[in-house]
């Protein structure tokens, strides 16, 4: 959802209140997150259990649910943030910081029933431009999960396609099956 259409500076946005759901800034516009419905609050829990519980005892990474980050004149809010253990900024106690000015190295959305497909693969088109090394687009619509990378056409992955991390997280394995698992009820 659109909140102005007026062009607003990101210094302007970044002056302006925090919001539940969360305000983001790219293109030069300021717009609202949906409210995660009960198939997207899943996908998003299980998914970044699923990181964290692989890459945080390995110190590879670490995943964030709708961390703000602001960087390359925009400051998106996307469903996972995957940062590897290294880029995670930290205060001078080294504990997590409350400011991201880095692009995640992994940057998930989940399509909510009420967001245009076309929208969210144009925001995970802008990740990859904007430095962020994997963004992924899961769409429990059609159970596919589209992977998009720096320089390569995006894939759309099914059923026992391999959801390929090792750039950023080696050796985990994750099907687009086992993701959509998930959902489940057992």
């Amino acid at each position: 959802m659109t909140l102005t259409e007026r062009r607003t500076t990101l210094e302007e946005f970044l002056q302006l209140p925090e919001q539940e759901p969360p305000l983001e800034y790219w293109h030069g516009r300021v717009t609202q997150k949906v409210s995660p419905q009960g198939q997207h609050g899943t996908l998003e829990a299980e998914l970044t259990a699923l990181f964290n519980g692989y890459a945080k005892p390995r110190r590879l990474a670490r995943a964030f649910t709708e961390l703000r980050a602001t960087y390359n004149g925009g400051s998106p809010v996307p469903d996972i943030a995957v940062y590897r253990w290294e880029r995670v900024p930290l205060t001078p106690d080294g504990e997590v910081a409350n400011v991201f000015r880095e692009p995640p190295d992994i940057a998930v959305e989940i399509i909510s029933p009420d967001r245009s497909v076309k929208e969210q693969i144009e925001k995970c088109r802008w990740y990859v431009e904007h430095g962020v090394r994997i963004a992924l687009l899961v769409n429990p619509r059609d159970k596919s999960v589209r992977l998009f990378q720096p320089g390569l056409e995006p894939r759309i992955l099914r059923g026992t396609d391999r959801i390929d991390l090792d750039a950023v997280l080696p050796g985990f394995e994750l099907t687009v099956e086992q993701l959509f698992d998930t959902l489940y009820h057992r």
